[in-house]
C-alpha cells in the first residue's frame, strides 16, 4: 500500500512556502512508518486512550510516534490531493479506453484530460489527468482496480497534487 511522506517545508526563490510530498510504496519504507499511521488511527478511533497505549499496541516507541506522526499519511488522508496523472499502456482493442473511463468514473473521479498516442505494436499509450476531489474510493483502490482491467498492460501514477 502506498503512503505519503511529508518532507520538511522549504522556501522557494520568492520566499513562498512549498511542501514536498513523495508517493512511495510501503515495500521500500521501514515498517515503523506504517506503525505510526496505525497508532494515529487507534487514537483517532478512540481504540487507544493515550499515545503510550497506541504505541505499545503497534510495537513502536512513543518517540518514534512523535517524530513521524505529522509526516506520514495514507493517500486517503491527504485532503490537499485533488489531482492525479496516470500513464497507462493499453491493448489496442475496441472498448479499451472506454473500460478505463468507466472504471474511473464509477469511483467518482472526474477526467480532466486524455492524451492518447497512435497505437504501436498493438498497444496504445494514454496519459490521463483526473480530479479526485469527489472520489468515493481511495487512490489506492482506483489504482488497483485499473490494474485489474484486462486491457491495462501497464499503469503508473505519474504525478499527484
Amino acid at each position: 500500500m502506498p503512503v505519503f511522506i511529508k518532507q520538511k517545508l522549504k522556501r522557494n526563490v520568492e520566499e513562498k512556502v512549498v511542501a514536498d510530498y513523495l508517493y512511495v510504496h510501503k515495500k521500500i519504507l521501514p515498517d515503523y512508518l506504517e506503525k505510526v499511521i496505525r497508532a494515529r488511527e487507534l487514537l483517532e478511533g478512540k481504540e487507544a486512550a493515550t499515545v503510550t497505549e497506541a504505541a505499545e499496541r503497534v510495537g513502536i516507541s512513543r518517540n518514534t510516534y512523535y517524530r513521524y506522526k505529522d509526516y506520514v499519511f495514507r493517500p486517503k488522508e491527504m485532503t490537499t490531493s485533488h489531482q492525479a496523472v496516470f500513464s497507462i499502456l493499453l491493448s489496442d482493442e475496441p472498448g479499451a479506453l472506454a473500460s478505463v473511463i468507466t472504471c474511473i468514473t464509477n469511483q467518482g473521479a472526474s477526467i480532466l484530460t486524455i492524451s492518447q498516442a497512435i497505437p504501436l505494436q498493438h498497444q496504445a499509450s494514454v496519459l490521463m489527468s483526473l480530479d479526485l476531489s469527489q472520489m468515493e474510493a481511495s487512490l489506492e483502490k482506483l489504482t488497483a482496480d485499473l490494474k485489474r482491467l484486462k486491457v491495462v498492460k501497464n499503469l503508473q501514477l505519474a504525478g499527484i497534487e
